[in-house]
């Protein structure tokens, strides 16, 4: 399936902007314990709900709902006019969403000679098989990560990723990409969006933070990568993704809602100029000319 020049898939995307719960709490590294308090969720809920075009909340299985608290988490997300976009399971995870968000970052190795690369694999595959078999109604998005916490993950870059998920057999399971995990992972974000398009419509989700390609630092959107989200945002409108783009930070010393809020800003700034400026870029893409497409980036940025 490619991503081609149709109108209807080029038109202006609505943007859905949400945020990961627990990126409001406290933040600790093998460091420091704890940069900040520890609010509790409804408390952290009430603080998403005022960061500005916010209307969709990650919620993280066990931390922020579990089966005491569901019904008032519901509640309160209703109240406050936010919709649960995914859950993400720490060990289980309440059917009520509409997809889960699995990141399996215990699933790799740190030594050679220590893995059964085909077999681990195999056991990858079979569990969210089954997953997916037994809940066909529920998405399953996997969201992959070059390293950390191991050293080599199995769902490390988007084309092993999108393997795993067409080896399923099942249609309900899909990608993530974190834009902070690719970048580390060494890639170019559109050219993977454009992988997942032609894999079968199986980019699933989003999640946007930033960081100097070295470690997962999940920083402000667009403090470094400024140019890849114009391009990002792009082919996320030319292949037709009309998902949620959630923030995925970790504010250590920042204000978390502040921080939350600017990556926000920038992607909005950023869709911006994409909107002014769709028949150029259009035009760049296809000519194929650094040099216009810089004396163009140069001329936007000023």
């Amino acid at each position: 399936m490619e991503c081609g020049d149709d109108r209807q898939t080029r038109k202006k995307m609505k943007r859905k902007y949400s945020v990961i719960l627990g990126n409001l709490g406290n933040t600790r590294d093998r460091f420091c314990s704890g940069y900040k308090d520890n609010p509790d969720s409804f408390t952290m809920l009430k603080r998403a709900a005022k960061i500005p075009h916010v209307t969709g909340i990650e919620l993280v299985g066990t931390w922020d709902i579990r089966p005491d608290n569901v019904r008032e988490m519901k509640k309160l997300l209703s109240e406050l006019g936010l919709e649960c976009v995914s859950i993400i399971p720490d060990l289980f995870a309440d059917k009520r969403c509409p997809m889960l968000n699995i990141w399996p970052g215990q699933d790799g190795y740190d030594y050679l000679l220590c893995a059964d690369y085909e077999r681990e694999r195999t056991w990858l595959c079979a569990a969210i098989a089954k997953l997916a078999r037994e809940f066909p109604r529920l998405r399953f998005s996997l969201e992959y990560k070059p390293k950390e916490p191991r050293t080599h993950s199995y769902l490390a870059r988007m084309a092993d990723t999108l393997l795993l998920a067409q080896e399923t057999g099942r249609p309900n399971v899909g990608v993530t990409i974190d834009t902070g995990h690719a970048f580390v992972g060494g890639e170019n974000v559109g050219e993977a969006i454009v992988l997942a398009k032609r894999a079968g419509q199986k980019l699933f989700h989003m999640h946007f933070n930033d960081n100097h390609a070295m470690w997962d630092d999940d920083m402000i959107v667009g403090t470094v990568h400024s140019v890849c989200y114009i391009e990002m945002l792009y082919w996320l409108d030319r292949c037709g993704y009309t998902g949620w783009l959630s923030m995925d930070q970790y504010p250590y010393r920042e204000e978390a809602t502040d921080a939350i809020g600017e990556s926000i800003l920038w992607l909005r700034q950023f869709d911006r100029i994409l909107q002014k400026h769709r028949k150029e870029i259009d035009s760049l893409v296809t000519g194929n000319d650094a040099v216009a497409t810089s004396s163009f980036l140069r001329q936007i940025l000023v």
